[in-house]
């Protein structure tokens, strides 16, 4: 059930299992595809995140808590759209929850049909970052075909965006003009960009 397949999850972590059943019931009963878990580690060791989805998540559970999930995958580079729930939380949490990228912080009990346009807005989130994670991982394949000084051309441009004339790159690293407008046009042809401009736009955007 990977992204490839056209199947999005509702991955749900909860200590609670009243919560687990009944949100599960609920969610399949919209035809939503979901999987539970009774805590966050067994939420990481089942994960695959190849997969499409997005994390309904407790604040509150013994170990590691919700806020605390949700900084490990922010530590590990794994965006997957979060929709907390708590009995306990307050505006602190909150707060801190939604710093970390979180779709939203409902309180319980809350209506299903309001978790239910949560998700919906989660799952369209989750959509396109797998677009812009796709995209990114494809300009750095991209860059890491770049030779070492095609690489340090690049880096010159990045740092002195108005020195970025074959005539100050060639003063900068010592080689002539010419060589450099060799590099150059190598160095657009394995990016695939027309210009500099696009150059350097696509480069930011593989660091953010």
């Amino acid at each position: 059930m990977t992204d490839d397949d056209g199947v999005r999850t509702v991955f749900i972590v909860d200590d609670d299992p009243a919560i687990r059943s009944s949100l599960t019931r609920g969610l399949h009963l919209r035809g939503l595809d979901c999987e539970a878990f009774e805590s966050a580690e067994a939420f990481l060791a089942a994960y695959d995140e190849t997969r499409l989805g997005c994390l309904i998540l407790d604040y509150g559970m013994p170990g590691m808590n919700g806020l605390e999930l949700q900084q490990h995958l922010r530590d590990r580079g794994i965006a997957i759209p979060i929709i907390f729930i708590t009995g306990h939380g307050g505006i602190p949490e909150s707060v801190q929850a939604m710093k970390g990228g979180a779709i939203d912080f409902l309180e319980k009990p809350f209506r299903q049909t309001d978790l239910i346009q949560r998700i919906h807005a989660a799952m369209e989130m989750a959509e396109t970052m797998r677009r812009e994670g796709l995209a990114t991982r494809q300009i750095k394949e991209r860059l890491a075909r770049l030779t070492p000084r095609e690489q340090e051309i690049v880096d010159h441009m990045l740092a002195n965006p108005a020195e970025v004339s074959s005539k100050e790159i060639g003063r900068y690293l010592d080689i002539s003009p010419r060589t450099v407008d060799h590099h150059r046009a190598r160095i657009l042809e394995k990016l695939d960009v027309g210009s500099v401009v696009e150059l350097i736009d696509m480069v930011l955007r593989a660091q953010r």
